[in-house]
């Protein structure tokens, strides 16, 4: 039913893993957040935040490797920092990974049953399908975790021809006086810098492939070369993507129009309505639906593959049927019954995990690094610049955290 683990594969499925993982749903929320610090500026912070949690994943990916094949969070964090460390962690790890996996699937339901809706004109419930999804990412997880790699990797392949043909053909539409928004609404292009301070959260949150780690260490054994590569280029490529997205986005769609978006809800369904409200083609549209559904999808693939990989540690639930059934309730079930309670939290979601995930995903693997390099002075592989590296990325998340609060307590500017 698994496969054996020492079984060889290229570096290209652990990008391609990384990348569908970070493309995902949560790009949406990129154009929405970012829309008052607009193009510039936005791309400024999501370059910082893509060079801070790159190192912080090589930074637990450095810590990782001192450790047997299969360890997670849990091992790691409370043989290098102790019980009290392991338990703040620990509950970081599940509430992300799990308030993740219902916002994708609350995304799931309202992207795929809008789909159907305005191809075949049938109403379904969000809820059901939004459970229906569920029911089958659970099945291919429970049969193999390298089944629902190879399906990210494959979605991530179609979603990026489907995003090439829509964002290529509003590439060339690019009105440049939209994407510098210099003097619009009277403000000037200077004005929009302290707009980037609320956006910092879900900057973060949407590079999010840490939880992928030690599934990837599965995969690959302690092949460090295979495990780097897949962490820097999988990064990398969500990050080009990213830039093209925000370039097309804020190109096409004033800074002005993104206040209606955000009065909406700043949901999937609203960006999206705001391009197929353009006059664009019939294959365009269907280009956009299709890499909107399979965006949601690869990223409910990757989030519960390293929910379900953490779990199987934290409980030492084993590989049979019968234990790999075990995780896979315990992982579907909770988010599975939140969402059937509150069904509309993608976006809600989405913001939540910004806070924890800079504990567990930002500052805990810096201290994790800077513990294991005491404890393994052998090991295996070492992130590049000493003690800079840790001091920079923990700082990145001590001023996430605060912007995070200023948002929570409306201090910092807000578009809208």
């Amino acid at each position: 039913m698994e496969d054996n683990s020492s079984a060889k594969h290229s570096s290209f499925w652990g990008i391609m893993v990384i990348a569908g993982t970070v493309i995902g749903g949560g790009m949406f929320a990129l154009p929405v957040d970012l829309a008052g610090a607009w193009f510039f500026w936005g791309a400024f912070i999501l370059i910082i935040s893509w060079f801070s949690m790159l190192h912080s994943g090589l930074l637990l990916l450095e810590a990782n490797l001192n450790y047997p094949v299969g360890s997670s969070f849990n091992t790691i964090t409370k043989d290098l920092i102790g019980n009290k460390w392991n338990i703040v962690s620990g509950i970081t790890v599940a509430f992300v990974l799990y308030i993740l996996t219902y916002a994708y699937i609350s995304a799931n339901g309202a992207i795929i049953s809008e789909t159907i809706r305005m191809n075949s004109g049938v109403n379904l419930n969000p809820r059901v399908v939004g459970v229906s999804t569920a029911v089958f990412v659970a099945c291919v997880l429970w049969f193999s975790s390298l089944a629902a790699s190879r399906i990210t990797s494959l979605f991530l392949g179609i979603k990026i021809i489907a995003f090439v043909i829509v964002f290529g053909s509003l590439f060339f539409q690019v009105d440049y006086s939209i994407l510098s928004g210099a003097g619009e609404g009277g403000e000037v292009m200077q004005s929009y810098f302290p707009y980037v301070f609320m956006a910092l959260p879900v900057c973060l949150a949407s590079f999010g492939f840490h939880g992928n780690i030690p599934s990837l260490i599965i995969c690959y054994g302690k092949k460090k070369d295979k495990l780097i590569k897949s962490i820097v280029f999988g990064s990398l490529l969500a990050l080009i993507v990213y830039l093209f997205w925000l370039y097309c986005t804020m190109g096409n769609i004033s800074r002005d129009n993104f206040k209606g978006i955000i009065a909406s809800g700043g949901n999937v369904d609203s960006l999206v309505g705001s391009f197929l409200g353009t006059n664009q083609s019939s294959m365009i549209e269907f280009c956009l639906l299709l890499f909107s559904n399979l965006a949601v999808a690869s990223s409910f693939f990757g989030v519960t593959l390293g929910l379900f990989d953490f779990l199987a540690d934290l409980f030492k639930f084993n590989n049979s049927h019968l234990g790999r059934l075990k995780t896979t309730l315990l992982t579907f079930l909770p988010p599975v019954l939140l969402y059937l309670i509150f069904p509309n939290g993608f976006i809600y979601g989405i913001g939540g995990a910004g806070l924890c995930a800079t504990i567990w995903a930002v500052i805990i693997p810096a201290i994790l690094a800077l513990k294991s390099r005491k404890k393994f002075p052998e090991q295996i592989f070492t992130v590049w610049g000493g003690r800079i590296i840790p001091a920079v990325v923990i700082v990145f998340g001590v001023v996430v955290i605060f912007c995070w609060f200023g948002n929570m307590l409306n201090i910092l500017p807000k578009l809208g």
